[in-house]
């Protein structure tokens, strides 16, 4: 793969974030709207087409981005209910991403017994 092309992706995507981070400081509903966008996905759906061409690929991976936001969405309300319960950012943010990942566990066990993904 081109160097060039991958510096490229790097940074556009790089961009996003700091973009994200940026707005947050001035207006977290601005940065949440921006965060909330499917940015990544696109992103990735873009880059996966231009390098393979192959439109089955994009689809199963729009599929199972689908099924994988589910669990993702624990990590927004457990995360601001420790805050605003008084626990620190750093419990906070670690007891947020173990309920996610329990959550990516389930979910994951789930599609596995099923035909969904």
């Amino acid at each position: 793969m081109n160097i060039a092309y991958l510096i490229l992706k790097f940074s556009l995507s790089a961009a996003l974030l700091v973009t994200v981070s940026e707005i947050a400081k001035r207006s977290s509903l601005w940065a949440a709207l921006l965060a909330s966008l499917p940015l990544t996905s696109l992103l990735a759906f873009f880059w996966l087409y231009v390098d393979t061409k192959d439109t089955n690929k994009v689809a199963s991976l729009s599929m199972d981005i689908f099924w994988l936001v589910i669990p993702s969405l624990a990590l927004f309300p457990s995360l601001a209910l420790l805050l605003k319960n008084g626990i620190a950012f750093g419990w906070s943010l670690g007891g947020s991403i173990i309920l996610t990942f329990i959550a990516y566990v389930l979910t994951l066990w789930f599609l596995s017994l099923t035909k969904l993904n």
